[in-house]
C-alpha cells in the first residue's frame, strides 16, 4: 500500500540527500510562506538576500551559455533553520533542462548558507513552513531571485 503525503507539496525525508539532524516541528501541518502575512520570510527582506547574493558570489564564465530558471523549495522550520531541499530546472521557454551542475551547486550553497528565515506561529505555536526560491538566469547570470 502507497503512504500518501498529508498536503500535496509536502516534501519527504530523503536519506540519500538530506540532513538527519534536520528538526521537522510539526509534520502533521503545512504553512507556504505566503500564509502569513508579514510579507517575505527573511530578516531585511528580498534587498538583504541580494546583497549576500552579489557580495558573496559571483558568475562563473563556464555558464554563459545557460539561461532559464532554477528553483530552490525547501522547508523552514520552527527554529528558523531550513532543510529539505529540492531544486528543479527549466529553460526560458519552462521546459524541463539541466543547468550545469556546479553552477546548481553555487545556487544550492547560497540557499543552505541564508540564516535569516523569520519564524512564524500559528494559535501560539512556532511552525514549519515551506519557502521557495527561483533564480532567473540569463547567459549564466542571475538576473533576479523572486518571489
Amino acid at each position: 500500500m502507497e503512504k500518501y503525503l498529508n498536503n500535496v507539496g509536502d516534501i519527504q525525508f530523503d536519506s540519500k540527500i538530506d540532513d538527519p539532524n534536520f528538526k521537522i516541528c510539526s509534520p502533521n501541518q503545512s504553512f507556504q510562506y505566503y500564509n502569513f502575512s508579514k510579507g517575505f520570510q527573511y530578516k531585511g527582506e528580498k534587498y538583504e538576500m541580494l546583497k549576500i547574493w552579489k557580495e558573496k558570489y559571483t558568475t562563473n564564465q563556464n555558464y554563459k551559455v545557460e539561461s532559464g530558471y532554477i528553483t530552490v523549495r525547501f522547508l523552514v522550520n520552527c527554529e528558523g533553520k531550513t532543510g529539505l531541499f529540492r531544486v528543479q530546472q527549466m529553460d526560458q521557454n519552462y521546459t524541463e533542462f539541466s543547468f550545469n551542475e556546479d553552477f546548481i551547486n553555487v545556487i544550492l550553497k547560497f540557499v543552505k548558507e541564508l540564516d535569516g528565515w523569520i519564524i512564524n506561529e500559528y494559535k501560539g505555536q512556532k511552525v514549519d513552513y515551506y519557502q521557495y526560491l527561483t533564480f532567473k538566469v540569463e547567459n549564466g547570470i542571475v538576473k533576479e531571485i523572486l518571489p
